[in-house]
């Protein structure tokens, strides 16, 4: 589905990725594991397009990225749930949902919705309410929606479960679950380390913007070093 060679980028004159490489296939979860300020958003964010690229190359299905602006990306089927959500504070929960979907026609629109409501109900009662308005659990069954709203391929997840009570984060890591039987393939990034190796089928941990190891999710969870760094025990 993605294979991303030897990507470089930066912010002004200090890199950040220094010639990372993995590859998603397709219907697989692939979880980035790595210390804050390792460059995973980073990674992201040059897939989705929002962040460039120094040098490298991504390919979504072998189509190379290169020259595709981000919301081309969208259209051709990655999307991106950001950290911190960003949502369109103003809008209402159904406004914020309609614009997730503006790559799609305009009858496809309702059933997107009726989708994204029936995974998550509460937001089908609080359609009408501005996004700025909900909680923290809320907003972001909120922004995985809006994100579902472009009915993508490849999603890409920035710290689904920050700030959420251990009840939500149980419900969002079940709801990836569900996107995982779906076929759905998808690329995340989780500050609980233990709980996106326990989901995921491969994992890269990532260290100061390079690749430090890689394997299946059970192999780096029961490797002796990442248990002691990332996962605490």
């Amino acid at each position: 589905m993605l294979r991303v060679d030897n990507v470089r980028s930066a912010y002004g004159r200090i890199e950040v990725l220094h010639g990372i490489s993995l590859e998603i296939g397709s219907g697989e979860i692939v979880t980035l594991v790595g210390a804050n300020g390792a460059g995973k958003s980073t990674l992201l964010r040059v897939i989705s397009g929002v962040q460039p690229m120094t040098g490298g190359s991504i390919r979504l299905e072998g189509k190379s990225l290169h020259a595709v602006p981000s919301h081309r990306r969208v259209a051709l089927g990655v999307a991106q749930v950001p950290e911190g959500r960003q949502l369109f504070a103003p809008l209402s929960v159904a406004d914020n949902l309609k614009l997730g979907a503006w790559s799609r026609a305009a009858a496809e629109v309702h059933s997107g919705m009726e989708r994204v409501y029936t995974l998550f109900p509460m937001l089908a009662e609080m359609r009408n309410t501005i996004a700025g308005a909900l909680s923290g659990g809320q907003q972001q069954m909120l922004a995985i929606g809006r994100a579902l709203m472009a009915a993508p391929r490849l999603l890409l997840l920035d710290e689904p479960s920050l700030g959420l009570a251990p009840r939500l984060v149980d419900q969002i890591l079940e709801t990836i679950r569900q996107f995982k039987r779906e076929g759905l393939t998808m690329l995340l990034v989780e500050q609980n380390a233990h709980a996106a190796l326990a989901i995921a089928d491969r994992a890269y941990v990532l260290e100061n913007g390079v690749i430090a190891m890689s394997g299946t999710a059970a192999a780096i969870r029961g490797d002796d070093r990442i248990r002691e760094v990332y996962l605490g025990v």
